[in-house]
């Protein structure tokens, strides 16, 4: 569709430093290591790792990854140029680092064009649920992450003698903001906090019904262990921070989309829960609070698809607040 907003407020530069798949983990550069089948993740991934780190790793102290998933803003067949937009944007968002201490993780997810009703970097239900043999490999993407995660801490702790928190603090917005909201869902234990934007004119709730009505996957969690092989862990989501915002003008609605949302989901959520994000919004704040969740909604007003340097400061305050240091 070509219609998320890139992550714009962070525009930070800083040198770029590749690393091939054998060479070791280069603190205060990015690095990038590829493919690799054999430990479970099928593309490639950049990490960034702040000169910090070696103070860090002389005292002991335990470190976390930030991990911002690949949003292209568009279809397109051929990797490289997803590759580039990681590129870019990982560049941009190493000197995110200098205020919050973290190594930063960012796959290149691919985006197909030829199947582009599959929304990747949305984590989408079609993503989830692929078995094709054309598509096995981008089934599973929140697996891959998990190895490419786990790939990235075997590493600093081998090269550099770092410690790791097995659980990643994670931020997207508008579609990669579905995808954290998704994935925290699948993998609650594996996220310390996350910050969730604009995530794609609905964030996936945890309930299985609304008003006598079933939510499925990404609606809501009825159908989660057919989607994902398990049911939603209400216990240990509970424990994970979450910060869910959105401009009162934003109409930014992957709902309208099939790309995002089958026709089914689509008559189900215009009727139910509002025809605009916004309309929604209410909604989905008292189902989390239904459930028990430590969830921050906030609505910021007069603002639409982008992130203002106000959302900017609060994204970073939250972040600071859930390190963990």
């Amino acid at each position: 569709m070509g219609r998320y907003a890139h992550f714009a407020a962070f525009i930070f530069i800083t040198a770029l430093s590749a690393a091939a798949q054998g060479q070791p983990v280069s603190l205060g550069g990015v690095n990038r290591f590829d493919a690799s089948p054999a430990k479970g993740f099928n593309y490639p991934y950049y990490l960034y790792v702040p000169p910090t780190f070696f103070e860090a790793a002389a005292k002991g102290k335990e470190r976390t990854i930030l991990v911002l998933p690949n949003n292209t803003g568009k279809n397109d067949d051929d990797l490289a140029i997803h590759e580039a937009d990681v590129m870019r944007r990982i560049n941009q968002n190493s000197r995110f680092v200098s205020e919050v201490p973290v190594a930063i993780l960012t796959p290149v997810f691919p985006r197909p064009a030829t199947d582009w009703k599959t929304y990747t970097h949305a984590l989408d239900r079609d993503t989830m649920t692929t078995a094709k043999a054309e598509k096995k490999d981008y089934a599973r993407l929140d697996l891959q992450l998990i190895a490419m995660i786990d790939d990235a801490r075997e590493r600093m702790s081998r090269d550099a003698g770092l410690k790791l928190d097995r659980r990643v603090l994670m931020l997207g917005f508008s579609a990669s903001g579905m995808f954290v909201n998704r994935f925290t869902f699948l993998h609650p234990e594996r996220v310390k906090a996350a910050a969730i934007g604009s995530p794609g004119g609905w964030p996936i709730v945890p309930a299985a019904s609304y008003k006598e009505k079933t939510l499925r996957y990404p609606i809501g969690v009825a159908d989660l262990r057919s989607v994902s092989g398990n049911d939603l862990d209400l216990k240990t989501l509970r424990g994970v921070p979450l910060f869910i915002f959105l401009g009162d003008k934003d109409d930014n609605d992957s709902v309208a989309f099939d790309d995002s949302y089958d026709k089914e989901d689509r008559e189900l959520i215009f009727p139910l829960l509002g025809q605009k994000p916004v309309n929604r919004w209410s909604a989905a704040r008292e189902m989390y609070t239904a459930a028990g969740l430590n969830a921050e909604f906030k609505l910021y007003p007069g603002i639409g698809h982008t992130i203002t340097l106000d959302i900017r400061n609060d994204i970073l305050a939250f972040l600071k607040l859930h390190l963990g240091e």
